[in-house]
């Protein structure tokens, strides 16, 4: 809690997108700054990822509807590219 609140008050328009469970990885919350900074952490549960990004006063989106912002996507790339 502390990282993702952390994250939120250093950094502009962050978003919160939950992430289902895979057979490795329980539910995880992802979230995206406007630059396409991200971060991720595990949750218990979607449920509870959700109600996280409420308390956290951010959007929230499931990312099965959405899908994950381009900004995202192009922050990932050129962090690829600078290596």
């Amino acid at each position: 809690m502390a990282h993702l609140g952390e994250f939120i008050g250093s950094r502009v328009g962050v978003e919160a997108y939950v992430e289902p469970p895979t057979t490795d990885i329980p539910s995880t919350i992802l979230l995206v700054a406007s630059t396409g900074e991200w971060t991720r952490r595990r949750v218990p549960d979607e449920r509870t990822a959700f109600d996280l990004a409420n308390q956290l006063g951010v959007p929230v989106y499931n990312v099965r509807f959405t899908g994950y912002p381009q900004r995202m996507r192009d922050w990932n790339s050129a962090q690829r590219r600078a290596k």
